[in-house]
């Protein structure tokens, strides 16, 4: 394993006890001590961490607006990013089936590891510098969180907008996928069997085309 004090200017925190954050790297999948009670510990203070941001952060969104904007945040892919940009994978200890399979690259141990050591960090000082260090890390990523993200996307919207009406929900139906593996391009069709309408979207993930085509039938339906 590399010198974890290369490990601690990447966290912008020197550890007072290190065996902490040596913990807060040890996978389940080694014998003996591992990181999961301080990854339950790390879940709590780093959803309480964004919590607060955002509550400060936008003063008029609701209590339904907050929650998504924080799930944004603190999913698993989120997490995992922020492992491997702090570098995580090469001090993971790691068990040796997990090792051969390339567990040190696995997005679920990465974002498991960062909430250890969210965890390790509050039981070697405190919530303050906790919090310093999670806003830190996220950085960009809450500088840059538009005042509209608050708001609720098209598919939620439209959801609320047929049961407001007593209808039926819509259903997405794949259409196809176009275009090489690094630029797919996903159709998605938007059907409101209530209504005898489809709506149709396409975008570079299915999440985002059926999106699309739920903001297509919101133009419609409101316009």
């Amino acid at each position: 394993m590399d010198d974890l004090q290369a490990l601690e200017r990447r966290l912008g925190y020197p550890f007072r006890d290190r065996e902490l954050l040596s913990l807060a790297l040890r996978h389940r999948s080694v014998a003996g001590g591992n990181n999961e009670r301080l990854e339950f510990l790390g879940d709590s203070v780093l959803n309480h961490v964004i919590a607060e941001f955002l509550y400060q952060r936008f003063p008029r969104a609701r209590e339904g607006q907050l929650s998504r904007l924080r799930a944004s945040l603190v999913k698993g892919e989120t997490l995992a990013e922020l492992g491997r940009e702090l570098g995580l994978g090469e001090y993971m200890v790691l068990g040796p089936g997990e090792r051969k399979s390339g567990g040190h690259r696995r997005g679920s141990i990465l974002a498991d590891a960062v909430e250890a050591i969210a965890g390790a960090i509050l039981l070697d000082s405190d919530i303050e510098r906790c919090r310093e260090c999670l806003l830190r890390w996220f950085g960009d990523r809450l500088e840059n969180l538009p005042p509209e993200a608050a708001e609720k996307d098209a598919k939620t919207r439209l959801q609320e907008w047929l049961q407001g009406r007593g209808k039926g929900l819509p259903d997405y139906t794949l259409l196809g996928v176009q275009g090489a593996d690094h630029r797919q391009q996903f159709r998605v069709v938007c059907r409101l069997a209530d209504l005898d309408m489809t709506f149709e979207g396409q975008d570079s993930s299915r999440r985002r085309a059926e999106q699309r085509a739920a903001a297509a039938a919101l133009e419609a339906l409101d316009g």
